[in-house]
């Protein structure tokens, strides 16, 4: 790999480490300690991931206009100035409004790092975005892995250590995206009116796939919301719930190599890889369904992380294939706007249903929302395959 993609990947990891300190903590913190119900900390979530759906599609239009160095200082410092805030004022209101615009800023920062990636190392194809979806989630199994302990002694402490994660990457990014080249790739020459019924197709697939993507995001979410508040209403510790993102982090950093062997048997096109990856995600969420000690809220945790390594990646890949020269941060965009998405509708979603219905509703909704999902995955490059047919039975 190139030094630039090492540098991208350290990034990351420190991006990803900071955050990891609060995210899966947030749902406990709105719920447990500011009072609110399930449902108001679904709202409050919701406008965290609002506000950065917009960081997301602002952030990879940035990058097609001004490059990924100058997008992802601009978020870096907006998120930095917000986390300072909630360090200082974490109470009712300001805890929303500081944790709103944290999102936006974050939101700017993640399609210029994978539109980046895809640049630096065109020929890695699927491997740089592996290498950056690995080193987020080595940020999470580090910060995971802290973020309860700490936050059983001061959740005060938990606020500061993400500001201060951002900091160092902050000094990482001045000193060290300065000089990566963001050029165009290299595509196929065509005239204007094929390219622009080319890119309207390519669009359009790429957002019925990111359909089914923003439902697997609703259903995956569920873990740091409902899944998370559910844990504490049948005593498993705080210690006991960030462990399972911390071997949820550590499987997919070790289980890499074993994996990339693995595609190269039962997953030949990306299409496939992300087919097997949901259906692994509804066993996972059959498991959770019917747990009600840790070790079967770990099985599923472990089954769950299987599937996202078969996905996650998968999706960023597709969309870097599908943009035209110049595009690459606006698709990059729209798919990181689509987990985002996901990550907002489903903390509502799931405390509505929680709170009017029970659990076992909560599980029946999500496995028929994986359902779809396989069904979009399925069809959305249909006209982009019958158009290619066309093209060579027509040459």
């Amino acid at each position: 790999m190139p030094r630039a993609l090492w540098l991208l990947i350290i990034g990351m990891a420190v991006n990803v480490t900071g955050n990891s300190f609060l995210w899966p903590l947030n749902t406990i913190y709105i719920h447990d300690h500011l009072g609110k119900s399930l449902s108001v900390a679904g709202v409050v979530l919701m406008l965290n991931s609002g506000a950065s759906v917009i960081g997301n599609l602002f952030g990879g239009h940035l990058f097609d206009k001004i490059g990924g160095y100058k997008s992802i200082l601009l978020g870096i410092c907006i998120t930095l100035l917000a986390l300072v805030g909630l360090s200082i004022w974490h109470e009712w209101p300001e805890y929303v409004v500081f944790l709103t615009i944290a999102g936006f800023g974050s939101g700017i920062v993640f399609p210029s790092m994978y539109a980046m990636a895809g640049t630096v190392w065109k020929e890695g194809g699927r491997k740089s975005f592996n290498a950056i979806y690995v080193a987020q989630n080595l940020g999470v199994a580090i910060g995971t892995s802290l973020s309860g302990v700490v936050a059983d002694y001061s959740f005060q402490l938990i606020f500061l250590a993400n500001a201060i994660a951002y900091v160092i990457f902050l000094l990482i990014a001045i000193f060290g995206y300065k000089g990566i080249s963001t050029g165009g790739t290299s595509k196929s020459k065509t005239t204007k009116g094929q390219q622009a019924i080319h890119n309207r197709k390519n669009i359009n697939a790429l957002l019925i796939l990111c359909s089914g993507y923003l439902l697997c995001w609703v259903a995956y979410v569920q873990w740091t919301t409902t899944i998370a508040s559910y844990t504490q209403e049948i005593h498993i510790s705080l210690t006991q719930y960030s462990f399972l993102w911390t071997v949820n982090g550590m499987l997919i950093v070790l289980g890499q190599p074993v994996l990339n062997k693995l595609l190269k048997f039962i997953a030949a096109s990306l299409k496939a890889q992300m087919l097997i990856g949901i259906v692994v995600f509804i066993i996972s969420f059959l498991v959770a369904g019917n747990a009600h000690a840790f070790i079967g809220f770990m099985v599923g945790m472990i089954i769950l992380t299987i599937g996202e390594m078969f996905i996650w990646p998968a999706v960023p890949t597709v969309a870097f294939d599908l943009a035209p020269k110049g595009r690459e941060g606006f698709y990059q965009g729209i798919v990181n706007s689509t987990a985002t998405g996901g990550r907002m509708l489903g903390p509502l979603l799931g405390g509505m249903l929680v709170d009017l219905y029970s659990m076992s509703m909560l599980f029946f909704v999500l496995i028929a929302l994986f359902l779809i999902a396989i069904v979009t995955t399925l069809v959305y490059d249909h006209r982009l395959k019958a158009g290619k047919k066309f093209a060579a039975n027509g040459s």
